[in-house]
């Protein structure tokens, strides 16, 4: 039997409404998102988990603002307002999610120096994470995003997920997205062209 994982990409305070990054509904995917957990095996969470002062945010960069993008040593690096600041109450899951039955939390971001938006890589796109091998190992080869931001995230997870070669599937109804720039729908052709399967089941 295949066996299938949900991962839920960074469902925190700080990305939901009255956080330092609010996602616009970021909190109204809670509910569906529980059900999901409930109706899934094994389930992953990913939690954004940055030190104070880590190079991505604007307040690390005198003059700059938050979403201006700079050059870093590895590519092209939007800066956010200070969020996710490990330990603090923004960083907590929301307080609705039905964390409880994760199997793993993968932190990302903690390295001061690079960015982490995918559940696998930093943004140098070649540091792991661990949870490709972590998968493998188990025998999952079967993969369901859901969360935070779809554009960012949940986008960047995703595709490093097909990469890796597991089969993977983005619950739209179940994310949210910034969109910066139209990124929201230049990151769904990306991932529709990567083989990435987009389902949408807000309708049903």
């Amino acid at each position: 039997m295949a066996e299938e994982v949900l991962i839920v990409i960074d469902l925190q305070n700080d990305f939901c409404p009255g956080g330092a990054l609010a996602v616009a509904g970021g909190d109204e995917i809670v509910p569906l998102v529980n059900d999901l957990i409930r109706r899934t095996d094994h389930v992953i969470l990913t939690q954004d988990w940055h030190p104070a002062g880590h190079s991505s945010f604007a307040s690390s960069h005198p003059g700059k603002q938050a979403f201006e993008t700079i050059e870093m040593p590895y590519g092209p690096q939007t800066l956010w307002p200070d969020h996710c600041i490990q330990g603090s109450l923004g960083s907590d899951f929301h307080s609705g999610l039905a964390w409880t039955k994760a199997e793993l939390v993968i932190r990302k971001g903690f390295r001061t120096a690079i960015d982490s938006y995918s559940a696998f890589f930093e943004n140098d796109h070649t540091t792991p994470t661990g949870l490709g091998g972590y998968l493998k190992e188990r025998g999952i080869d079967t993969i369901t995003l859901v969360g935070l931001a779809t554009d960012f995230c949940v986008a960047f997870s995703a595709l490093d997920a097909v990469k890796q070669g597991f089969k993977t599937t983005v619950r739209l109804d179940a994310c949210r997205g910034i969109d910066l720039n139209g990124s929201v729908e230049a990151m769904l052709k990306r991932m529709r062209e990567a083989g990435v399967t987009l389902e949408d089941h807000s309708a049903d």
